[in-house]
């Protein structure tokens, strides 16, 4: 048995949960597992965080690269983000032999393929469960535990902000805005929420377990993307009288069109269980074939549940190297086997929130233009506004395609007396999920 050696790179939320779980549970990995973990340089732009950790003298440094080149390390876990230095990081440390551990899912949902063919060169890992769903062991799920399927569907709650955003919506009757600022003051959001109210966090980690669970490659620009920005109370309201709950999902199925995978706000049925999934916290559903319908609950970010995922990757390649061997290379990475299917060839039902001047023959007009567009209407209805002059329209479409709706939506605005097509939001089809799941 030996010590295997880490290198923290990113002292933040994240890396000081690391830091900590190393230090406090050493003892117990070392009694139980066998893996005596020793952190042997930590890096980072500012001392301050290590020296709240009091990490022993010698071991702190502001340069990433007396990490990567440090003979003595087995093991780099980068956790500072983005695409630069964090990509110089995984190639250095690749070229020096080193496994690489990584929560950076913004990086690897766009350029994990060029970096998992480096990895493969060299000889080395990258592992990433805390990439695709905080601490949700989700990655570990489809490359071990489910391989005996084929993964039909992925879909979830993959942002904490936007679940915490929605759920105080749906039971305080708050707007966007208010919650929003809400959150931010409360730690929930950042101040810039871009990456997660648009979607753009979600859409990483949709791509990243897409790639694993259907074997071929999935990028986050492969990744239709809609956020939240335009959900109101109104529509949240709305929908729970018809049943459903409105969610931003990450969705991917495998058909036989193609990858079929998306980032947008979603109405589910009530009685769903993504449905119930509350505040910050995520979920993950995945149907397999033979496994049938499983979720994946937990929190989805912070501190010690993502260090958690980080750990548990650390741990997984320092079992062999303590015993005096080697954790096996990086597989080659799926090639762009499988086609992605466009978002214009989606078929759901859609609500469609109208405002449009209170006169006659507006909602046969309305109407009309839904018809023209090959598009059959299930419900409408319609309620007044204060100031007497607009009023609001909501539609129920049957089934529709994506394409037909946009048209749909260009001849809406076009039309006479329409203020606004102020809301379009997709009404999954759940029961698509299953189809292709054996029969017991």
């Amino acid at each position: 048995m030996r010590s295997v050696n880490i290198g923290l790179i990113g002292l933040g939320t994240v890396g000081g949960g690391v830091a900590r779980l190393i230090n406090t549970h050493h003892d117990k990995y070392l009694e139980h597992y066998g893996i005596d973990l020793n952190l042997k340089r930590a890096c980072s732009r500012d001392d301050a965080e290590a020296k709240r950790l009091g990490l022993a003298e010698g071991v702190f440094t502001f340069d990433w690269k007396d990490v990567v080149e440090d003979p003595e390390i087995d093991i780099v876990v980068e956790l500072i983000g983005g695409d630069h230095p964090a990509t110089e990081i995984f190639e250095e440390a690749f070229k020096n032999g080193k496994h690489v551990v990584s929560a950076n899912k913004a990086l690897l949902g766009r350029h994990v393929e060029h970096l998992a063919s480096l990895a493969a060169q060299n000889g080395v890992q990258i592992r990433c469960e805390a990439a695709a769903a905080g601490g949700i062991p989700v990655v570990h799920a489809l490359e071990h535990d489910l391989v005996g399927n084929e993964i039909l569907t992925i879909a979830g709650i993959m942002n904490g902000t936007t679940n915490y955003i929605l759920s105080r919506m749906q039971h305080e009757g708050l707007s966007f805005d208010e919650v929003l600022s809400a959150a931010q003051a409360a730690g929930y959001a950042e101040a810039d929420p871009t990456a997660d109210v648009d979607g753009f966090d979600a859409a990483s980690k949709i791509a990243i377990l897409s790639s694993i669970g259907f074997q071929t490659r999935v990028t986050t620009d492969d990744v239709y993307m809609q956020g939240i920005r335009n959900v109101s109370a109104i529509d949240i309201k709305m929908a729970q009288e018809f049943g459903y709950t409105i969610k931003l999902l990450a969705i991917a199925r495998n058909t036989p069109e193609g990858i079929d995978v998306r980032v947008h706000p979603t109405m589910i049925p009530n009685t769903h269980q993504l449905a119930s999934v509350d505040g910050a916290m995520n979920a993950v559903f995945v149907v397999g074939d033979a496994v049938g319908e499983t979720m994946f609950y937990g929190a989805g970010a912070g501190s010690f549940p993502t260090a958690s995922a980080v750990v548990g990757d650390i741990m997984a390649l320092a079992d062999p190297i303590a015993k005096g061997g080697a954790p096996m290379p990086e597989q080659e990475p799926f090639g762009h086997n499988l086609a992605i299917r466009p978002i214009d060839d989606l078929k759901t039902r859609y609500y469609v929130r109208l405002t449009v001047e209170d006169k006659l023959g507006t909602l046969a007009s309305c109407t009309n233009a839904f018809a023209e567009c090959g598009i059959s209407i299930s419900h409408i209805s319609q309620t007044e506004s204060e100031d007497g002059e607009t009023c609001t329209l909501i539609y129920v479409t049957h089934e529709a395609i994506e394409s037909d709706m946009r048209k749909a939506e260009a001849t809406l605005e076009a039309l006479d007396g329409i203020r606004e097509v102020s809301s379009i939001i997709r009404v999954e089809n759940i029961d698509a999920w299953t189809e292709g799941v054996f029969d017991n």
